[in-house]
């Protein structure tokens, strides 16, 4: 059976209807080693989740905020969301204790999930912001919120209108200064990414996505997982990215979607080969730029050549390299349908039409975001007046139209995938009584493309060592966020403005890991 993606639909809570009216007992998402899940699986159980949300009060337009482990039965909680019209929160399981008082203050859920393991705690926080449901979700089927849910009709809610400008999700992106925001993706975003990644790259329902990716942000939720969906796919669902568990599934998969970092293990493992990719049609990467040495050994070892593309939480999907014709290795790609996208002079502003010159990276189309949650005065300063995203990227394109991306006007670090911001980073480390001030940077690292990193400036007496200040952050920050190594100096440089010149900074170590590695 092939679905094609035009009859889909444009409403993303139909695509799971579609097939499982049709053909129920289609495959839809597996973890090796546990119960498959069919579409008619899937439509039920996600059914019974968004009924008992109806039971807890929860209603269209009201936060779903869930820092649970991926697993099926997560995804499932998702498309409850989508079903009922509710608006779906994922977070980081990294995140820390402050750092998720911060989010459930600023989103106001109408019902918090979390695992077991953590229930005392988030309902601590949970009470302190007035929430009214607290439940714990494991991914073993275990758990308050699924226990309760299961035991309810597939049918007991009211579906969503399916209105497209609706906002489906809140996913909280990161910025160069002050707090994370919640970007709200509409389903017109939703179904604008997926169906034209879909139809891009020749997704059909005999495709097999071997999703290895988290799904608390737009890569492994609505670029990888929602793409499936729509092409009434297969998913094998691995709960986190184990090599060795990759390497088992990889034979089985037409589609791989990865970050850098995971392309670079894949290549270090000894089992990795062209025999492995048999199956494999179609290699992307996104979330961070990729060493073109990544790209060749890969191609040489596999067979397979990775294509680059490019989004934002903002945005969703931008550009992507086509899966026929040119593929341009180092490039992002072509400007997908409908999306329109420009660069800006610099300095003034003024739109760039000639090849090879950097500019400002901007955005407009049906995949843009609805505007920052309760932020309207951030949303005005990142919009233009005709409707265009200011993405904080810098890039050119070529005489053919592809885009390349060169670096970033915002000092905005990715590292493994995961954007982190250094204000927050600085702001924990200024925090210390022994630190007069710091600067984080992003600097390049063989495994994660980035690795945040820390340039020290300690008070008069100021003896707070490396370690130490490393183990006060991990109690503060999310793991990732942590800077991989901390440098202390004398002083940072600054310009006649008194303001730090990281550009600076960022030369003068930049082999840093290569040092070290």
């Amino acid at each position: 059976m092939n679905i094609c993606v035009s009859q889909t639909g444009d409403n993303p809570s139909l695509w799971l209807e579609s097939v499982a009216e049709t053909d129920p007992d289609r495959p839809f998402m597996q973890t090796p080693g546990e119960k498959p899940y069919s579409y008619g699986d899937t439509a039920d159980i996600s059914g019974r989740f968004a009924t008992y949300l109806t039971q807890c009060g929860v209603g269209a337009g009201d936060r779903v905020a869930a820092q649970i482990d991926k697993s099926p039965e997560g995804f499932m909680l998702y498309l409850a969301c989508l079903r009922m019209g509710a608006i779906y929160v994922p977070l980081n399981t990294a995140y820390s204790r402050i750092e998720i008082e911060y989010f459930i203050k600023d989103s106001e859920p109408g019902i918090l999930i979390c695992r077991p393991e953590y229930l005392d705690a988030v309902t601590l926080i949970a009470k302190k912001f007035n929430v009214p449901e607290i439940h714990s979700f494991g991914t073993d089927g275990e758990g308050t919120f699924i226990e309760n849910a299961l035991k309810c009709r597939p049918d007991g809610f009211t579906p969503s209108n399916g209105d497209p400008a609706e906002v489906a999700a809140l996913l909280y992106t990161s910025g160069t200064t002050g707090r994370s925001k919640g970007a709200m993706i509409t389903r017109r975003a939703l179904a604008h990414c997926a169906k034209t990644l879909a139809a891009s790259w020749h997704f059909t329902a005999d495709d097999v996505l071997l999703h290895v990716l988290p799904v608390f942000h737009g890569h492994g939720l609505f670029i990888a997982a929602n793409t499936a969906l729509v092409a009434g796919a297969q998913m094998i669902f691995t709960k986190r990215f184990d090599i060795d568990e990759v390497i088992r599934c990889l034979p089985q998969a037409t589609v791989f979607m990865g970050v850098p970092t995971m392309y670079m293990r894949l290549l270090k493992h000894p089992e990795f080969s062209e025999a492995a990719c048999h199956n494999l049609r179609l290699a992307i990467s996104g979330s961070a730029p990729i060493m073109r040495e990544t790209l060749d050994a890969f191609r040489e070892k596999s067979g397979c050549s990775i294509l680059e593309r490019y989004g934002l939480t903002e945005t969703l999907i931008v550009t992507a390299n086509p899966y026929e014709g040119n593929a341009v290795q180092g490039s992002v790609g072509l400007p997908v349908s409908d999306v329109e996208l420009r660069l800006a002079d610099i300095e003034t502003g003024k739109e760039l039409r000639e090849a090879n010159v950097i500019g400002k990276i901007e955005v407009r189309g049906p995949g843009l975001f609805k505007g920052y949650w309760k932020n309207p005065e951030k949303t005005a300063e990142e919009m233009c007046p005709d409707g265009y995203f200011m993405t904080g990227d810098l890039g050119k394109f070529d005489e053919n139209g592809y885009l390349y991306i060169v670096g970033r006007d915002k000092d905005m670090v990715i590292t493994g995938g995961y954007n982190v911001y250094p204000k927050e980073v600085e702001a924990e480390i200024d925090a210390q009584k022994d630190v007069l001030e710091s600067a984080v940077i992003g600097l390049p690292h063989p495994d994660f493309g980035e690795a945040v990193s820390a340039l020290v400036v300690l008070a008069d007496g100021g003896k707070l060592n490396e370690a130490e200040l490393l183990e006060i952050l991990t109690d503060r920050l999310a793991k990732y966020k942590c800077p991989k190594k901390i440098i202390f100096v004398d002083s940072l440089q600054r310009n006649a403005m008194g303001k730090v010149q990281k550009n600076l900074l960022k030369q003068q170590y930049e082999t840093l890991y290569q040092q070290v590695t």
